[in-house]
């Protein structure tokens, strides 16, 4: 018990130590729910506030969201005057259907490269993979602290739901495409998502040689379920990840507490991790 506590208030100390001289990232990777209107009291006005509490409770220097459509980022970023954004609609490169955005702290980071890639075999243009149901994508940016001249790469997706082939197929391509992008070979990487599959699942293999687990590693973290399904899931879902490379992950946790204003704010828990860098 004594080594216990005494591990706990050297992480806790090293936190703060870091947390002080700004050498800190932490990342929320959130499946916002798209705007359903046929999702009765959760809909996306009903608890759209209550995204913003998070966000301004937790403070995330990198929110990376899946299923937003361009109406709720306009919302977030209106009410979160601190954060810039990047990336597209996946159904047309513009505006259209679900964006996989990361909103990223613009008082302490600037843009200095970002792109989007679909997952497919035609990933430069807007496509559909394999035996996916839906178009899928990968926004990504390459970030500068503007303080410390620190740079971080972040990758965001969301792996389809029904193609078994799509899922594999695409964490081949996004492991290729993160090894063709990162020009900066120290900076830290990051890649969240909804991935629509357990971490034990074979698919990871490719990903899993060039990137750790976040909730693997991280002394301090957690196993409890990322989906939900509106309280009607058992709470060992984990379909929700964050892996990283060139940081040293500190906490990790599961944002399931009723904290926010509303017990549900979507049919995801956000997912946080603190990394030091």
């Amino acid at each position: 018990m004594k080594k216990t506590i005494l591990t706990l208030l050297c992480i806790i100390g090293c936190l703060a130590a870091a947390v002080a001289q700004k050498d800190t990232v932490t990342v929320i990777s959130y499946n916002i729910r798209y705007n359903n209107p046929d999702d009765g009291d959760n809909i996306w006005d009903n608890r759209k506030a209550n995204s913003v509490t998070m966000v301004n409770m937790e403070k995330p220097d990198f929110l990376c969201v899946q299923e937003a459509y361009f109406v709720q980022l306009e919302y977030l970023l209106q009410n979160l005057p601190q954060y810039g954004y990047i990336g597209v609609g996946r159904d047309d490169g513009k505006q259209g259907g679900e964006h996989m955005a990361i909103l990223y702290d613009k008082v302490r980071f600037e843009v200095v490269e970002h792109g989007d890639f679909w997952l497919s075999a035609t990933p430069d243009v807007c496509s559909r993979g394999w035996d996916a149901a839906c178009h899928r994508i990968v926004t990504w940016g390459y970030f500068r602290d503007k303080k410390t001249g620190k740079h971080v790469y972040c990758f965001n997706t969301h792996l389809d739901h029904v193609g078994e082939v799509a899922r594999r197929e695409s964490v081949k391509l996004i492991t290729q495409r993160i090894k063709e992008i990162v020009k900066d070979k120290k900076a830290p990487i990051f890649l969240t998502g909804d991935f629509n599959s357990d971490i034990n699942s074979d698919i990871f293999d490719p990903l899993k040689k060039v990137m750790k687990q976040a909730r693997k590693d991280a002394p301090v973290t957690d196993n409890k379920g990322t989906f939900n399904g509106w309280g009607s899931a058992p709470n060992n879902i984990v379909i929700d990840h964050i892996f990283y490379k060139n940081a040293k992950p500190m906490i990790f946790k599961t944002l399931n507490e009723n904290k926010y204003g509303r017990n549900l704010i979507s049919d995801h828990y956000p997912i946080k991790g603190v990394f030091g860098i």
